[in-house]
């Protein structure tokens, strides 16, 4: 995805907010080598857009009408490998950050950067290495440091007690059946809990919430 010297960088930007849209432009237009191709406000037209367009990099925020930002980045991905994605954000927190990386995204800049960081990113990204805000960084090397030394209730503190319970057992590899006999529980429960545990961590099916567990070091002892 390299580009050469005199060819421009080809930004298309995806955000609901028209206000940060606005200034975010301001910053791109001054940059002589930087182009956009298009200004997006949901998930559904950025992935249309993406594949008609096809830019080297697109700046995209985590939350969007309709599909989010995560789900457009993993879709479009798919399809347009060569892509680059350099999430723009104000949420900070574990799972956005997690989500965003795994579904394609080479970096993961807050709302708040700089012009010099937010071009600097973009740069880097086009590049094809891989960046984050220093606040994010330092996040991210706690967490690789401390997570061995988690206890489980301190993981995913997102869920409830029993949502942590269930995605356990779905670490496991157990089927809703098998989980709601162990839990003493409906079916149907078990399967609002699956439903809220798949929200709550951006994630699409339960094949990512087994990674995640996994990676996490969640896992159910019999």
């Amino acid at each position: 995805m390299e580009t050469g010297e005199d060819e421009k960088i080809r930004i298309l930007v995806a955000d609901d907010h028209p206000i940060f849209r606005e200034g975010l432009l301001s910053i791109l237009l001054s940059e002589p080598d930087f182009e956009v191709v298009g200004e997006m406000e949901n998930g559904e037209d950025t992935i249309e857009a993406a594949e008609l367009l096809q830019p080297d990099i697109l700046l995209m925020d985590v939350h969007m009408p309709g599909k989010n930002g995560i789900e457009a980045t993993r879709e479009i991905t798919k399809n347009c490998p060569s892509i680059g994605f350099l999430m723009l954000t104000m949420f900070d927190d574990d799972a956005s950050v997690f989500s965003a990386m795994r579904a394609g995204a080479r970096g993961y800049m807050l709302k708040g950067a700089g012009k010099t960081e937010i071009i600097r990113a973009i740069r880097t990204v086009t590049g094809g290495d891989a960046i984050f805000s220093a606040p994010i960084a330092r996040r991210m090397i706690y967490d690789f440091d401390t997570l061995a030394r988690k206890p489980a209730a301190m993981l995913f503190p997102q869920l409830t007690e029993r949502e942590r319970s269930v995605l356990a057992w779905i670490a496991k590899g157990k089927d809703n059946a098998y989980i709601a006999q162990k839990l003493g529980l409906s079916h149907k429960t078990i399967q609002n809990n699956v439903t809220n545990i798949l929200n709550k961590l951006q994630v699409a099916d339960r094949g990512q919430a087994i990674l995640l567990a996994r990676e996490a070091g969640l896992v159910h002892e019999e």
